[in-house]
């Protein structure tokens, strides 16, 4: 709802007519020679083939980085969607990684992602870009405003467009309470990295830890070592 699949259709057939000698739709537009135009946008299976939608999806999208070159537009919409959250994050950011990697790819890429664990990509990958769809907030409703922004998105709006298209009322409260609980575990989110204890190199329990000898220590004289270091650094 917010647009962002029509930004991709239309970056295809700016670049297409460029190419063909034609006038682009746009105030001004730098675009240069592109060899071939990939896409992989929408769902759908072929069951004369036994092709499920999943499988489609990474044939189409096996076949891209197989035969791109550093000319070619690529554009994918939401890969990975066709199969379990965690299958479809780890296959999205592999591919993502192996794009901006490879040596003989380097295209011009454009990715549409739910996944907002991806962005976090752009810290890692020095020519990746984050972009999203501007949208308005006023209470519970949203307006899409159908605006490119710089930056990444930290949440989607499906709950919203479901209320839109009409869902029972009882469906969507319960959605925004089943929302609210899988935020609260964040179960997609990296681990932030625990405390360490750091001690400075004059302290008397590192003179003890380089003078242990840790082969001939047995593990009940380790535990031992540990009780005695901590009596004696023991808050009162």
């Amino acid at each position: 709802m917010a647009g962002k699949s029509t930004y991709l259709r239309q970056a295809g057939i700016i670049v297409l007519l460029a190419q063909a000698g034609s006038f682009v739709p746009a105030e001004r537009a730098v675009i240069g020679l592109c060899d071939r135009i990939f896409t992989r946008v929408g769902a759908h299976d072929e069951l004369a083939r036994g092709l499920s939608t999943f499988m489609v999806e990474m044939v189409e999208t096996a076949h891209i980085l197989a035969h791109a070159t550093s000319r070619s537009l690529l554009i994918f919409d939401e890969v990975g969607r066709g199969t379990s959250t965690y299958d479809g994050v780890s296959i999205a950011q592999a591919i993502l990684e192996y794009l901006h990697e490879a040596p003989q790819l380097h295209s011009l890429t454009l990715f549409a992602t739910h996944y907002h664990e991806l962005t976090a990509l752009a810290q890692q990958l020095p020519r990746l870009r984050n972009f999203r769809m501007e949208v308005r907030e006023e209470g519970e409703r949203v307006i899409f405003l159908h605006q490119v922004v710089e930056g990444g998105a930290d949440r989607s709006y499906g709950i919203h467009v479901a209320e839109l298209a009409g869902l029972p009322r009882q469906v969507v409260v319960r959605a925004r309470q089943v929302l609210a609980d899988l935020e609260g575990q964040r179960p997609l989110e990296r681990p932030e990295a625990s405390a360490q204890l750091t001690l400075p190199l004059d302290h008397p329990v590192v003179a003890e830890l380089k003078q242990l000898d840790l082969e001939r220590l047995s593990p009940r004289e380790a535990l031992e070592k540990l009780f005695a270091w901590q009596g004696q650094h023991a808050a009162p």
